[in-house]
């Protein structure tokens, strides 16, 4: 390490303003393992560089006073002042003893700096903001707003491994006035770092921390560098890598890896242990954040693993015999748990895992780690395929002996985000009385709702008929890359106007309600198919789901997911009463021979006939707020019939006079229409003629 000549600095400070020549050198290489050093720690401003200090005397005049004046300099003089009245021959300050100019030295000094740290005599720890002639003893948010009411040097990023890695750190104030060191003050610097004084006292050795519990220091510091939320945490956990400034947050993820390929530590899968945030996607944090609930996670070794895992979901008297336990216990202790394999494919691991109750998608995992309580900490991982997901909000799981199995967990953060945007088609459920009163937790911007297609989102939108009470929420998410849909509904007081609860609360608790069912809503989503029959396309589907106590039913038609921009269209009907709750989804199709149907579409399966004067035609298809009927032709309506006036087109004969006709749902239960009168009689000349027919 090349570090400052103690002597040589303040001698030609002196040699400078007696206005003298000083010509020697004053950084020199040194072996930290064997040279007895002084160490500064501070907050950033105007510094100086390598280039300027060494250079400082052939820079012209009026730069030279420039440099000088920074408060830089001004803490280089006094560190060197303070480092020979303690009888330190050599200093080193990180913005003035490596060359940044080059990029090796750079990742050499980033690589090595927790060993630097930790190898010095003293670290000088100046806290610029400080004052007063003692250390803060109290939060003072007036005075230091922008830092959590502490002294700024406590929130930065790389101060963290430099107030561990020092058996002695002294503090200093804005005057160079001493306040206090490390170890007389490990309870206040507990307090305000979530570092316990055990280790701020005896350093890591003292007693190993899990990885969760360190990354949970790092949590809220700040670095001006976001490759420096990972970089500055290399020495913590020993172990090293290089740096390439401009990968953003993939260095974070990098340092996960290097950690897993050093450790076999399972709580640097905890992150956000209390769904706070809720990402889905990846095992590894993408920053130190996540980790901030994680203080009391410690790891457990694989020996005692197995025992609290037999106690915790083995030891129930309903799974079986003393027998079947030992054999679990058996099978358990020959699995290799402390072994990890970082592929391409994910990370590699063998997990006891827990399937959820609602979802074969969905597991729960039971890691090698416990919290303050003793209970062993677990997370939850959803099914893609060949890998599998961190994911949020699992329901309950079954109880049932944990299985060991050997996964892929998903490590990439896929870089791929497209988009979704759903264009939202509700001009027919306003047209029934129904309004759009917002959406949740983000609104709608020109009748479109954009989804990330990476992890989990959702939008929540709230329609309502003042007249009755009823309404209903439509959800639109993504969940793992898969989107999809749902409806939920119920009914206010129709005379209780003032007692009903605003769209908001309900669409918070729709949300809720969704989101923690989001990964059961995407399973149960239809797979688009396509068949290459001449009648049939199968890309969209339908969901009709009745209203509780009303008239009024909800249909939501949904495209393929995979096509990229889609259409969404919710309507409003007229249900005849003939179903309960929301039915399962139905495919549509657009067939090839058939009209041209903007909006809706058609369903595989017949479900509407009406017949008239003894002949049977069916529902063809909606055209605007009509309904047009077609004898022998192979298709249908997605709708029930739920307006006065039908357009009927005939397409054979049809000898029809006011004769009563009956509408029947082939599909479900019979259902009667009243009789219905022509106002057009049929015309024999046009084959196709339209006639209107309305419901008395």
């Amino acid at each position: 390490m090349r570090l400052l000549d103690v002597k040589a600095v303040l001698n030609r400070e002196q040699a400078i303003q007696e206005g003298a020549e000083w010509e020697i050198e004053i950084l020199r290489d040194h072996d930290d393992e064997t040279t007895s050093y002084a160490i500064l720690s501070h907050r950033w401003g105007t510094e100086v560089s390598y280039e300027q200090m060494t250079g400082l005397m052939e820079l012209p005049e009026r730069k030279r006073v420039e440099v000088k004046q920074r408060d830089g300099y001004q803490k280089i003089i006094k560190s060197c002042e303070l480092a020979m009245k303690e009888g330190y021959a050599w200093l080193w300050i990180y913005t003035c003893c490596i060359d940044k100019r080059s990029s090796a030295e750079l990742s050499e000094a980033i690589n090595s700096m927790y060993r630097w740290y930790r190898n010095s005599r003293v670290c000088y720890t100046y806290l610029h903001d400080v004052d007063q002639p003692v250390f803060p003893i109290e939060q003072n948010n007036n005075k230091f707003g922008k830092s959590n009411g502490w002294p700024e040097w406590f929130v930065r990023g790389w101060t963290l491994q430099e107030l561990i890695a020092p058996k002695d750190v002294q503090f200093f104030n804005k005057d160079w006035v001493s306040v206090g060191n490390k170890h007389g003050l490990a309870g206040m610097l507990e307090q305000i770092t979530r570092i316990p004084r055990d280790v701020l006292r005896d350093g890591l050795s003292s007693r190993r921390p899990s990885v969760a519990q360190i990354m949970s220091w790092a949590a809220d510091r700040i670095t001006t560098r976001v490759e420096d939320q990972a970089y500055s945490l290399l020495g913590l956990f020993g172990v090293n890598m290089p740096m390439l400034y401009g990968e953003g947050k993939k260095a974070f993820r990098r340092l996960q890896l290097e950690i897993l390929r050093e450790s076999n530590d399972q709580s640097i899968f905890t992150w956000d242990p209390y769904a706070t945030i809720g990402q889905d996607g990846s095992v590894l944090a993408d920053n130190p954040n996540r980790f901030r609930d994680c203080h009391d996670i410690e790891q457990v070794a694989s020996e005692k693993f197995i025992d609290r895992l037999l106690m915790k979901y083995v030891e129930l008297p309903e799974l079986g015999t003393i027998e079947r336990k030992s054999q679990w216990h058996d099978a358990a202790g020959s699995q290799q748990l402390g072994i990890f394999v970082v592929t391409n494919a994910g990370i590699q691991l063998c997990l006891p895992l827990v399937p959820s109750r609602d979802s074969s998608l969905v597991f729960r995992a039971i890691l090698a780690c416990t919290n303050s309580h003793g209970s062993l900490i677990t997370i939850d991982l959803a099914s893609r395929g060949s890998s599998f997901d961190r994911t949020f909000g699992t329901p309950d799981i079954e109880k049932t002996f944990p299985e060991f199995k050997a996964v892929y967990l998903t490590h990439h953060e896929d870089t791929n985000e497209i988009p979704r945007r759903l264009m939202l088609n509700d001009t027919n459920a306003l047209y029934h009385g129904f309004t759009r009163c917002g959406a949740f937790p983000r609104g709608i911007t020109n009748d479109s709702v954009t989804l990330s297609s990476l992890g989990s989102d959702l939008v929540v939108i709230v329609y309502a008929n003042d007249d009755d009470g009823s309404h209903f929420a439509v959800g639109l998410g993504n969940y793992l890359r898969q989107g999809w849909v749902h409806i939920s509904s119920g009914k206010w007081p129709a005379n209780q106007k003032e007692d009903r609860p605003s769209w908001l609360d309900y669409a918070r608790d729709a949300y809720k309600v969704m989101w923690n069912a989001r990964a059961e809503h995407s399973r149960c989503m239809p797979k688009r198919r396509e068949t290459y029959n001449y009648m049939h396309l199968c890309r969209n589907f339908t969901k009709h789901a009745h209203f509780p106590q009303s008239i009024w039913a909800a249909d939501l038609i949904w495209g393929a997911w995979d096509r990229g921009n889609l259409e969404v269209r919710v309507d409003v009907v007229r249900c005849p009463g003939c179903c309960v709750g929301p039915r399962e989804w139905m495919a549509t199709t657009n067939d090839r021979g058939g009209p041209d149907m903007p909006g809706l579409m058609k369903m595989d399966h017949y479900s509407h006939e009406l017949e008239v004067g003894g002949m049977r035609v069916k529902l063809y298809e909606c055209i605007g707020k009509g309904i047009t009927v077609g004898h022998n032709v192979r298709s249908l309506a997605l709708f029930v019939p739920n307006i006065n006036s039908w357009v009927i087109t005939a397409t054979s004969p049809l000898e029809i006079s006011n004769v009563p006709a009956t509408y029947f749902k082939t599909r479900t239960h019979l259902a009667l229409i009243p009789v219905i009168q022509l106002t057009i009689p049929w015309h024999p000349v046009c084959p196709a003629f339209g006639m209107r027919i309305t419901l008395l």
